[in-house]
Formats: C-alpha cells, sequence, structure tokens
C-alpha cells in the first residue's frame, strides 16, 4: 500500500540555482506538492490549461502574481490560481518561503 501520511517537515529543503519542489502525493485526479522559495527566488508566471491550482502559505510571505495583478499572501493564506489564470509566486523576504501546492487534475 502507499503511503498515506508524510510529515510536512521531512519534505523541504533548499536548492540555490531554482526553488526547491518535491511531489507528497499524486493520483490521476490531484498532485500535492511542497514548493520552497529562497529569499529571491521566483516561479515565473505560468498557466496550466485545464488544472485548478491552490497555494496553502505554510511559512514565510510570497508576492503572487495572478492574473494582471500582484497579491501578498501570508501564513495561513490560501491562494486559487484557476485553470487558464496566469500565475506565479516570488520571495521578496528575508526568511524561506514554504507552500503546499495542490493541482487538479494532476499534471
Amino acid at each position: 500500500m502507499a503511503e498515506l501520511i508524510k510529515t510536512l517537515a521531512e519534505n523541504t529543503g533548499a536548492r540555490a540555482e531554482k526553488f526547491f519542489k518535491t511531489t507528497l502525493f499524486r493520483s490521476d485526479t490531484l498532485l500535492l506538492g511542497v514548493n520552497c522559495l529562497e529569499p529571491g527566488q521566483v516561479q515565473p508566471p505560468h498557466d496550466h490549461a485545464g488544472q485548478d491550482k491552490f497555494y496553502y502559505v505554510v511559512e514565510g510571505q510570497g508576492n503572487f502574481w495572478l492574473g494582471d495583478e500582484r497579491k501578498v499572501a501570508g501564513v495561513g493564506d490560501v491562494v486559487w490560481a484557476p485553470a487558464g489564470l496566469v500565475h506565479g509566486v516570488s520571495n521578496d523576504g528575508d526568511a524561506r518561503l514554504t507552500l503546499l501546492v495542490g493541482i487538479a487534475p494532476a499534471p
């Protein structure tokens, strides 16, 4: 049987060249992962045709692109990017930004 419980803290990390990301769980209908952006790192704006996405801010603060807008979200906030909406995030702060990310259906 697949692992059904994972600890978020054991699935975080850092990379100097690009933000860290890992998949926690994946099925045909949902991908659940973790993204960690160190200060100054960016997930460039992009979109997912036919896929909805959310970011849950676990730690830190992010500056999110949502279409033509920029919005700041912090710990406990949930950011919604419906299918087709251009979205991305930058860490303009001085601490790690950790995000729980869900995409449905899974890519």
